[in-house]
């Protein structure tokens, strides 16, 4: 880099090539002898990088460690819980093929349908959660899979609002199928932040277990 030098006789600025620092040569104008300084090196200082500051309180910083999500194992009474409640399910799905030898009443299913409906979304939603997510817990946990399980409970209802001249071929549910699978997977979707694949697997989960307990019970699975 070019060094700066001012003459102390004429005072002339002029500037010079870095490879004479250190040289004595006679000024350009009044021939005085001048000496070129050598460039100042300048220290440079390397810091270490700032701790990670996980919250902003007191330090006035945006936080910068990572987050850490806890995940909590599964205890053993919960998963004791959750056979225990698919056997009772299932007992009870035979009683009610005992009790009605036609079909239930109508407050029967939909007591059935209401009941069936939050424990199932409940447990499908641990199992098939994003690990990489922390998951809802508590009161915002109630609210969205009641709010889930509200509407598959009512997709059962609208089912039985479908004529049965228009489900009673096979072939004939892959109009109707995806309709109900489509607005089963937009509630999961949602109200439980999954995937549109998982949240159909999801509802998909819940179907298939309340159709084989129609099945136990007497009934036309769907």
């Amino acid at each position: 880099m070019p060094i700066e030098v001012v003459c102390p006789g004429c005072k002339s600025r002029f500037s010079v090539s870095d490879h004479n620092a250190g040289r004595t040569g006679p000024c350009p104008k009044c021939k005085q002898p001048i000496t070129i300084p050598k460039p100042a090196v300048q220290a440079v200082t390397i810091h270490e990088p700032e701790a990670p500051v996980a919250s902003s309180r007191g330090t006035g910083r945006i936080p910068t460690a990572p987050i850490k999500s806890s995940e909590r194992p599964v205890s053993g009474l919960q998963v004791a819980a959750v056979f225990g409640g698919g056997i009772f399910a299932v007992v009870m799905a035979l009683l009610a093929r005992l009790a009605w030898h036609s079909d239930p009443p109508t407050w029967a299913l939909a007591v059935a349908a209401v009941a069936l409906s939050f424990p199932c979304v409940l447990v499908g939603y641990r199992i098939t959660r994003d690990r990489e997510l922390e998951p809802y817990r508590g009161r915002a946990l109630a609210v969205r899979v009641a709010i889930c399980a509200a509407v598959y409970a009512g997709l059962w209802a609208v089912r039985t609002c479908v004529p049965a001249d228009m489900t009673a071929e096979m072939w004939q549910w892959l109009y109707v199928a995806p309709i109900f699978l489509g607005v089963g997977a937009l509630a999961s979707f949602a109200t439980l932040d999954l995937d549109w694949g998982v949240a159909a697997a999801h509802y998909s989960l819940y179907v298939l277990f309340t159709a084989v307990l129609r099945w136990l019970a007497g009934l036309t699975p769907i």
